[in-house]
């Protein structure tokens, strides 16, 4: 099967962005096709897409601004046909630590999409390269896919 990834980034100051081009590649590497959306919206995703949600957390737990309104979107969609991956991207000495993933990862669960593996919450304190840390965990997950 030809999967195809679409990669829905939440970024303030672009780690977010380098961790989707990283995935993107990994993926291309494998074959498949992979599309980046910094401006997500609903109705530019692919239907038979596997959906790739990269996010970091802004402010007091908020999404990044970008992403914001396709969250919105999110809110009381049926979302049963979605299979989906979600990599967050925080700082452990907040409190708030990769809020703007679970955030996504509760619209989506409420949407009733499909979760393919459990979310990464890449810790920058620890991962000062988040894109490595998020294509480590991917590769074994890519190699069980199809």
């Amino acid at each position: 099967m030809d999967r195809h990834f679409t990669l829905l980034v939440g970024s303030v100051l672009g780690a977010s962005e380098y961790v989707a081009d990283a995935i993107a590649e990994t993926v291309r590497a494998r074959g498949y096709k992979a599309t980046i959306l910094t401006q997500p919206d609903i109705d530019d995703i692919d239907e038979d897409s596997t959906w790739f949600i990269c996010t970091s957390t802004h402010g007091a737990g908020e999404l990044p601004d970008n992403i914001r309104a396709f969250a919105s979107q999110l809110e009381g969609e049926e979302l049963s046909d979605v299979e989906a991956f979600i990599i967050g991207l925080g700082d452990s000495s907040y409190d708030t630590f990769c809020q703007g993933a679970m955030i996504m990862q509760s619209l989506l669960e409420k949407g009733g999409a499909t979760l393919i593996a459990d979310p990464l919450h890449i810790d920058v304190l620890h991962h000062p390269i988040p894109e490595d840390r998020a294509v480590e965990w991917f590769e074994p997950i890519l190699d069980t896919l199809d």
